[in-house]
This record gives C-alpha cells, structure tokens and sequence, in this order.
C-alpha cells in the first residue's frame, strides 16, 4: 500500500485505549474519507520507517501532501483537514484493539492527555 495514495493520514497508538477513542472519533467526523492508521500495524511501521523519526511513537500524527505534523502540531491541521476541506475518498485502514486493562486507568489516561499538549513535531515530506 502506497503512502501517497492515502493522504491525508492520522497514525495513532492502537495499543492505547484513549488513543483508540480519540481515533475513532476522528473517523467518524472524517465520515471515513481519511486513511486512520495504527502505529503498530503493518502499514504505520511502513510510514514510520519512510517519514517519521524516533519520536513517532510518542505522539500521534497526520500527514497531508506537503508535511507529517505529530502531538499538539497535529491538531489544528487535522481538524482543518476535517471541517474545511473536502476529503477525497480514501480507505479507513481497521486496526485491532491490543489495549490491556493498564492503560484505561485515571493514570494513563491522564499521561496520554498531558503528552498531547507536551509533544509537538513538524517533518516535511
């Protein structure tokens, strides 16, 4: 599967419970027209090896034409991308559930939130 053909893409932990939420929202605002794509799947491992950095695992990400935004940089372009612009028809990808019962405590739901507004990247493609 080719990562141009995809765009827009938001990659997300699918190992987190909050992050399987937050994805799931995104998917169903985005009526499905956005490729929606777990770190840990075989396309996310794709992306993160021929766009991401090392940080990828630390933040979610979307990815338009021009550049890959991660954590608090991401938002403004994905609901941007979401509200104003008219998304082509493209492939939500599924991804499996692996979260364990850790990460739906008030602790790691707390972490995860707190990261968002601490972890911010921009990377040209």
């Amino acid at each position: 599967m080719e990562i141009k053909e995809n765009i827009p893409i938001m990659v997300f932990d699918n190992q987190c419970y909050l992050c399987m939420k937050f994805a799931k929202l995104v998917d169903f605002l985005a009526r499905g027209k956005m490729a929606i794509v777990g770190h840990y799947s075989d396309f996310g491992e794709k992306i993160r090896s021929e766009i991401l950095d090392e940080s990828a695992l630390e933040m979610f990400w979307f990815i338009d034409k021009k550049r890959a935004y991660g954590g608090r940089a991401a938002i403004f372009p994905l609901l941007k991308s979401i509200f104003l612009k008219k998304l082509k028809g493209s492939t939500t990808i599924r991804f499996d559930e692996k979260c364990q019962q850790e990460c739906k405590t008030v602790k790691a739901v707390f972490l995860r939130s707190s990261s968002l507004l601490t972890n911010s990247k921009k990377i040209d493609i």
